[in-house]
């Protein structure tokens, strides 16, 4: 059966929707918990394709989280050798592995629906070909790539956060989350939410009132990734 490595790098950030969409193709989930020290592999052999999910953590900050090096050097691995799809710090991950640039607590933070900006040159991007201009997708960053690898295409912006979907030949990052869904929203700290300046309450609103909305956009896009997995 076909198998996609995933990296957990937060307890908080597991991969939500999309076991159920891998479920539904048939294809098996091979999950390390990295942050709870299972290792990472050196190699992608084995798997069909490899997804990195998001953590609180920058793309380098390794003596905080030691296992960092060991992602990257997969990162490296897997790039040109099967699809890779990173989510918020994987993104991150990519931009940063490949030349780009992240900063920590950079412009104004994003938590929630917001709406994302399709770019003219998701026209002909395998994953997003077809989609309207603009689309809705769940944030929760602070953190967030500052520049871009000289050979990254850009897909997407938002208003606080100009690089929000690149590609680098069949590697994409994606800095928001579209396996997050409502019921995870409802499990975020509301104290925290009210420090980055967001109604907790509204934010929630908003995840219940567009759910159907984003599982309808992101369950179509992350299917067409995996239809990519051999």
């Amino acid at each position: 059966m076909t198998s996609v490595l995933i990296i957990e790098n937060d307890r908080d950030s597991g991969p939500g929707r999309l076991l159920d969409w891998l479920d539904e193709r048939g294809i098996t989930p091979a999950v390390v918990r990295a942050w709870d020290g299972d290792p990472v592999p050196a190699s992608v052999d084995g798997h069909a394709a490899l997804i990195l999910l998001g953590g609180g953590m920058l793309p380098d900050e390794d003596e905080r989280s030691p296992w960092l090096p060991a992602e990257r050097a997969l990162l490296r691995a897997a790039h040109s050798r099967v699809p890779v799809l990173g989510i918020c710090l994987g993104a991150q991950l990519l931009a940063h592995t490949f030349g780009g640039e992240v900063q920590g607590k950079y412009g104004q933070p994003e938590k929630g629906v917001t709406s994302l900006t399709v770019l003219p040159a998701a026209k002909d991007d395998v994953l997003l070909a077809g989609l309207p201009s603009t689309v809705l997708a769940v944030e929760s960053h602070q953190d967030q790539i500052t520049r871009l690898p000289d050979d990254a295409v850009l897909l997407m912006s938002s208003e606080r956060c100009p690089n929000q979907m690149l590609r680098i030949g069949q590697s994409w990052g994606v800095q928001f989350h579209p396996e997050v869904e409502a019921d995870r929203v409802r499990r975020w700290n509301p104290e925290r939410l009210r420090s980055l300046g967001f109604d907790p309450d509204a934010v929630v609103a908003d995840a219940e009132r567009h759910a159907a909305e984003l599982d309808k956009t992101w369950s179509a896009v992350v299917g067409r990734f995996l239809s990519l997995v051999g």
